[in-house]
């Protein structure tokens, strides 16, 4: 598939600003446990919360990639034959499905370019982009300076009483189905499994602010898109054959106002090496865990 882009900047490369110098530290990340994965190729696809922006080390500076993020943790744990991590920061589904441009400019090839007849294993985390999710956060952030203990996020995201976040989860659902039906047709025979996105936000109660700065009555209103963002994931890769690996579960507890020994996912002032609002190598090995449990399932 080709299509015309123009060139974009990638969303983890604007929350990375404030960590940039981190990314050359070394972390020593636990291997999962060993699972059941197909075996032979495996190919992982898509965006910042899969690449794994600033944890070290970085091996693709212009998608912001991991060695340590999930797809990695778990072609190891695994012993894949062949493995294709084409996960890049700031991809959306046309990343995936048309290819896109880089953190550092030039054009990247659609993801889905890696898929092939043998593949066996595909793994597919996308949607956040999709929806704005770089945009939510700061507009929210900005927001929650006039009101801390109220919900301007909210009251601007359903002004009018449509829910405009609802609506972006609407609109990217057949976007989301065109990308799984897509790869079922690269590699017929593979196993497709969609993850969701990890708790960004504390699963109850009103946040952490000003640490994490999202007003007290709109952490609520955007833990309840995340959670909507999920579910239409889980449906989406129900009603196309794939598999859904659940992260946000197994992440309750672990989100951005937690200790920095805790967190899975860093707050707007990273205390791990980690993009702001990103997942950090302990999130990233969260969610290889999880994908290994629901691979053995």
């Amino acid at each position: 598939m080709t299509r015309p882009r123009l060139p974009r900047l990638r969303v983890a490369t604007r929350l990375a600003a404030l960590t940039l110098a981190a990314a050359g530290v070394l972390l020593t990340v636990a291997t999962p446990a060993s699972a059941a994965v197909p075996a032979g190729r495996y190919v992982a696809l898509g965006d910042s919360y899969t690449s794994g922006p600033l944890i070290p080390t970085q091996v693709d500076l212009n998608c912001l990639r991991s060695n340590r993020n999930y797809p990695s943790l778990v072609a190891a744990a695994a012993g894949s034959s062949s493995f294709a991590d084409v996960s890049c920061s700031g991809a959306t589904t046309d990343d995936i499905l048309y290819g896109g441009s880089g953190a550092l400019g030039g054009t990247l090839p659609p993801q889905l370019s890696a898929v092939t007849s043998t593949t066996a294993l595909v793994t597919v985390q996308i949607g956040g982009n999709d929806i704005g999710f770089s945009g939510i956060i700061g507009e929210c952030a900005q927001a929650s300076l006039s009101s801390p203990l109220g919900s301007p996020c909210k009251n601007r995201y359903t002004a009018g009483g449509v829910d405009q976040l609802q609506a972006r989860i609407a609109a990217a659902t057949p976007k989301v189905t065109t990308v799984l039906q897509a790869v079922r047709q690269a590699a017929p025979n593979a196993r497709v499994v969609v993850l969701g996105y990890p708790a960004i936000l504390p699963d109850s109660g009103y946040g952490c602010w000003p640490v994490v700065p999202i007003a007290y009555q709109d952490v609520p209103y955007l833990r309840g898109v995340e959670k909507s963002l999920n579910a239409t994931l889980a449906s989406a890769a129900t009603a196309n054959g794939a598999t859904y690996a659940d992260v946000y579960a197994p992440s309750v507890g672990r989100d951005a106002c937690k200790s920095s020994g805790t967190r899975w996912i860093e707050g707007l002032v990273p205390q791990n090496s980690a993009a702001p609002f990103h997942p950090n190598a302990r999130g990233e090995q969260g969610m290889a865990t999880a994908l290994l449990s629901r691979l053995n399932s």
